[in-house]
């Protein structure tokens, strides 16, 4: 899920008989799901299984929209299997991303490669990967796709949780409400 996602390293609370199943998600509510992301092809990107479960506030934009819509409706315990198409996850690969960048711009160390993966930084701060396609003597062409754009997508869902957003920050956390 890349750059938007948010992953807690709390474990989730665990529900009660009586809560669990009753509650619906809804826009605005912290979900917090296990979660498997496939490529058409079966070979697996993401998972959370091993890890602790990926919280979020539901349609803050933290996600991918299919994966944010995709939890609405839900109750605690139930899971789903949901197909992306590539508008509904990273958008669609666009050529245009694909830029010549002078080589004195990247580190000497290490040697850049083709295929090799970069984090850059924006001049807003958002972090943002990118993949060399090409190193020439004096430039590269790096790809600023994400890896995942034009790829449908597979995801399979559990709701293992589901509560309040009882501190509604902009960006959707509750990083300094503990």
């Amino acid at each position: 899920m890349a750059e938007k996602t948010k992953k807690t390293s709390k474990e989730s609370k665990p529900v009660s008989k009586e809560a669990k199943g009753t509650r619906i998600v809804k826009a605005g509510d912290v979900a917090c799901v296990n979660y498997t992301g496939k490529l058409d092809s079966g070979e697996q990107f993401d998972t959370s299984v091993g890890r602790a479960p990926l919280e979020f506030v539901v349609g803050s934009g933290m996600l991918i929209k299919g994966f944010d819509e995709a939890v609405i409706g839900m109750k605690v315990g139930d899971k789903k299997t949901i197909n992306l198409e590539p508008k509904d996850a990273y958008g669609d690969r666009d050529d245009r991303r694909v830029q010549k960048v002078d080589r004195k711009m990247l580190p000497k160390e290490p040697e850049p490669q083709a295929g090799m993966m970069l984090t850059i930084k924006t001049g807003t701060g958002m972090v943002m990967p990118a993949k060399i396609e090409k190193v020439e003597k004096d430039f590269v062409m790096i790809d600023f796709n994400h890896p995942l754009a034009g790829k449908r997508l597979k995801f399979e869902i559990e709701l293992v949780s589901v509560k309040d957003n009882d501190h509604k920050h902009e960006h959707g956390c509750d990083c300094c409400c503990d």
